[in-house]
């Protein structure tokens, strides 16, 4: 699928695909989703050679078929707010988030988030595009969030981490000399009560799978890599107070001292997918930020 710019997705029918209904070129080689085409239908936005044509019509070579997706609008006021770009292409863009900043809106946060940053940079360069978070950090969680530039994007990197084929790296400092190397945590994580927001450990939770690995012991602490086979809230703040290693400076499962740092020492450190659109290996790193780097110091 050729790449022109982040709204437009083409197609050029060969030899190969000669004869194939639209439909089918539509699903089987764009690999967009039923609800992504009928948006598109809706609008008369699925063109042949610049035609609205009907779905069974049977398509030549050399005919060029296009899914334009149209700009939407941002519903969030923009906001002048430090914000570090690790990467970006026409599909789009991680950014290395700092430790005390909201993702997206809320009630308790209307204003002053990541949103807000990114739609001041979207006027700053001139670009127009939804803001769609694939994943999501807790407020006092540094590191690497994806945002979608547009539906495909986002149905095809959803898709990727839905399957856990989105490869998720964290770094954490935990309370207390982790003996083994490394290790895995395969306990089932859920809410028992959907008033309180602290997840648990329990039979009735999702099944949730943590990798550690130690990379460094210090006094009555150990830092490691934490590699997520799933992707539950909390998981890894649940899973490391569950097995006896709360991460320092979580107020929720671990263990508070605020001359050692003012939030859990988390970072999501690296992220490994496929780019939606050309298939390529994408591997992207946020370097250990300042505070952890601080805390790891104090702790020597």
């Amino acid at each position: 699928m050729k790449q022109t710019n982040g709204n437009i997705l083409e197609f050029i029918v060969d030899e190969q695909h000669e004869g194939k209904e639209l439909k089918e070129i539509l699903y089987d080689e764009m690999k967009l989703s039923s609800r992504l085409v009928r948006r598109l239908k809706r609008n008369k936005s699925i063109l042949v050679n610049g035609n609205f044509i009907t779905f069974h019509a049977r398509l030549r070579r050399g005919d060029k078929v296009e899914a334009v997706m149209a700009d939407e609008v941002n519903q969030f006021e923009p906001e002048n707010i430090p914000m570090e770009v690790v990467y970006e292409d026409v599909d789009l863009v991680i950014v290395n988030k700092q430790p005390g900043l909201v993702v997206h809106p809320t009630k308790g946060h209307p204003t002053g988030t990541m949103a807000n940053a990114l739609v001041y940079r979207m006027q700053q360069l001139g670009e127009s595009y939804k803001i769609r978070f694939v994943n999501r950090l807790d407020r006092d969680t540094s590191g690497l969030i994806i945002i979608a530039k547009n539906p495909y994007a986002q149905q095809e990197l959803s898709k990727q981490m839905q399957r856990d084929e989105v490869e998720k790296i964290y770094l954490a400092v935990v309370k207390g000399v982790i003996q083994e190397e490394k290790g895995t945590v395969d306990a089932p994580i859920g809410r028992p009560d959907p008033e309180d927001i602290l997840r648990k450990v329990y039979e009735g939770g999702q099944s949730s799978v943590t990798h550690y690995e130690v990379t460094q012991r210090i006094k009555d602490a150990t830092v490691i890599r934490v590699k997520l086979e799933t992707g539950r809230t909390h998981q890894i703040r649940v899973h490391m107070a569950h097995i006896g290693y709360p991460l320092i400076g979580d107020e929720l499962y671990g263990y508070v001292d605020q001359e050692l740092i003012q939030r859990q020492a988390l970072h999501a450190e690296t992220l490994i997918f496929e780019q939606p659109r050309t298939r390529g290996r994408v591997e992207v790193s946020a370097p250990i930020p300042d505070d952890i780097k601080e805390l790891i110091q104090k702790l020597t």
